[in-house]
């Protein structure tokens, strides 16, 4: 796990590069521009990525992110559940997906009920820290830091507000450019439903989905419409290079 801490302007000179030379190598594919009218993976980003040969024999499907890429919030997960890697689309198919459009929809991020196959997301991008399922076990480090090129071009080219780590890995993974905090300092029962300024974005991280009670859910709707929603979170957006 990485422990340096840099400024935000690094970051965005370091992501602009890496992203840069990914791209003609070829072995991330995406396109820079985001199509507008498409909610499912909007960058493009590669659908037959071969980067992790272990997860190539055990996914169904390659999940990138879905939503609004004009979306102030982004919530991220640790890597796709049951239910999305039989059906091609994110938080879709199984209980973990239902709880998730069922926050979202009480949030007004969602106009669609929680059980839709293709949810209408507004204001809201949703993905993952990994891209791929293994049925039997949590993504590695290797895996994470294949995956790792998509989640950051992600983040640049929506530029959201708040970022929602779902989950103690995924916390700990954003907090390693987007805090001043050593990662292993979070604890995601502790820092459930609470704000963490970073470097040009807030975290609010949400325990993950297959360990949310429903006083979980209702603290994470409460703190986001009594906390966030009542001010101008929006305020440093335009200060931020994409």
């Amino acid at each position: 796990m990485r422990k340096m801490l840099y400024s935000s302007d690094y970051i965005d000179r370091r992501f602009t590069i890496i992203n840069r030379l990914l791209l003609l190598t070829g072995k991330y594919q995406y396109d820079m521009d985001a199509n507008h009218d498409s909610l499912a993976n909007p960058y493009g980003m590669d659908t037959e990525c071969e980067n992790c040969p272990g997860l190539c024999e055990t996914r169904e499907n390659v999940l990138h992110g879905y939503g609004d890429v004009g979306g102030d919030f982004i919530f991220v997960a640790e890597r796709p559940h049951a239910g999305a890697d039989q059906t091609g689309v994110p938080f879709t198919g199984d209980d973990a997906g239902r709880q998730l459009q069922a926050i979202l929809g009480q949030l007004g991020f969602a106009r669609t009920p929680p059980d839709a196959d293709e949810p209408d997301i507004q204001n809201a991008f949703l993905t993952y820290v990994t891209r791929c399922r293994h049925p039997d076990r949590t993504a590695t480090d290797e895996e994470i830091r294949a995956c790792e090129p998509y989640l950051n071009a992600e983040i640049r080219m929506i530029n959201p507000e708040i970022i929602i780590p779902i989950g103690e890995t995924t916390l700990r993974e954003l907090a390693i450019d987007y805090t001043t905090r050593r990662p292993d300092s979070f604890d995601i029962a502790e820092e459930h439903a609470t704000t963490i300024r970073g470097r040009g974005f807030e975290l609010v991280p949400m325990i993950s989905l297959t360990k949310q009670t429903d006083t979980h859910a209702d603290a994470f709707v409460t703190h986001l419409k009594e906390n966030i929603f009542t001010r101008d979170y929006r305020q440093t957006k335009g200060q931020r290079s994409r």
